[in-house]
């Protein structure tokens, strides 16, 4: 595991310990490891140079008052009330210039989320 996880989540590295030294062990819920400082190196790991979803929200704009955000999406996190928003759909032209293909662009807090909960998922499986 990165050294840097090491320091953001105790909690963290022990179910990471504990899935190393007992393989068969069955986890249950996993979310109280998605904690504020895990959110924020998701947050930090997440890149903010793409298009906006569909809340129109840049990662700018959810940064000027990141710490209040990220509250309040760890807050729905742990309390089950966080369910991803719809995605934008685009399309993008084909090389060959005559067809496109569909891409899904998640808002941003969305993407803090998908990058976040590998990462408590790698500790198990690394």
């Amino acid at each position: 595991m990165a050294s840097n996880m090491e320091s953001i989540s105790p909690g963290l590295r022990r179910v990471a310990d504990l899935a190393k030294n007992a393989p068969n062990m069955d986890f249950g819920t996993l979310a109280h490891l998605i904690t504020p400082d895990l959110l924020q190196e998701a947050r930090r790991r997440t890149r903010k140079t793409g298009a906006p979803g569909i809340d129109g929200q840049t990662a700018s704009e959810y940064e000027e008052d990141l710490s209040e955000n990220l509250r309040r999406l760890h807050e729905r996190m742990r309390s089950g009330r966080y369910r991803a928003p719809a995605v934008k759909r685009t399309y993008i032209p084909k090389a060959d210039g005559k067809s496109t293909r569909p891409i899904g662009i998640p808002t941003f807090e969305d993407k803090i989320v998908q990058r976040g909960v590998p990462m408590v998922l790698e500790a198990l499986y690394e």
